[in-house]
């Protein structure tokens, strides 16, 4: 018995001891280069991330690879209507397991939900939404003197983690179809910069 208690202890000294390798890179996709890095106790995962940004027909794809945690594995995605921003992030729990580029896993059917979206001043426009973007939702981005704000299509976890404020992100989300209102707002070059504070909001 003293002998089955000792083994325990020794391989959950060992375990804890042990800290997770990952490869670590940010830039375009295809060249990233690798590098080596040590991941803290809060990391449990290491992780590849793709992120596809598409406005106005131009498509940007980047990546990022590096530690990360099992909560955020997944393909999340928001569209603005004019701006679709998708994140396919696939993860592993072994030393320098991340070396492979992450596929872009998201869909882009229909999935029969419709939210309103602006475009120009006007937010009577309707979006129909795709893949995972089950939530409608209404965010505001700091600007200046006058805050700005977006409407359309997310995916639970872009609703989760802007509903705490990230990156000085606010959104409200709802489940019905066009429940997130047609008021008209203002809109101004802020909007370009939507996929930085995305970017920002999943790291």
């Amino acid at each position: 018995m003293e002998l089955k208690i000792f083994i325990v202890l020794f391989c959950a000294l060992f375990t804890g001891g042990h800290s997770l390798k990952c490869y670590e890179c940010t830039g375009p996709v295809g060249s990233c280069a690798n590098k080596e890095t040590t991941c803290s106790s809060f990391f449990n995962v290491c992780s590849t991330q793709t992120t596809v940004t598409n406005t106005g027909g131009a498509e940007q794809k980047m990546q990022s690879k590096g530690c990360g945690v099992a909560e955020a594995c997944m393909t999340a995605s928001i569209n603005f209507g004019v701006t679709r921003t998708v994140t396919s992030t696939q993860c592993c729990n072994t030393d320098l397991c991340n070396s492979k580029d992450a596929s872009d896993s998201s869909s882009n059917s229909a999935n029969g939900k419709q939210c309103y979206y602006c475009n120009g001043q006007s937010c009577t426009n309707k979006l129909n939404c795709i893949g995972s973007e089950d939530y409608c939702i209404k965010a505001t981005v700091p600007g200046g003197s006058a805050s700005q704000t977006l409407k359309g299509c997310a995916s639970k976890f872009i609703c989760d983690t802007s509903a705490q404020g990230n990156a000085g992100l606010t959104g409200s989300c709802c489940q019905g179809s066009l429940c997130n209102g047609a008021k008209s707002v203002t809109q101004n070059l802020l909007f370009l910069l939507w996929p930085l504070f995305f970017y920002i909001l999943i790291h």
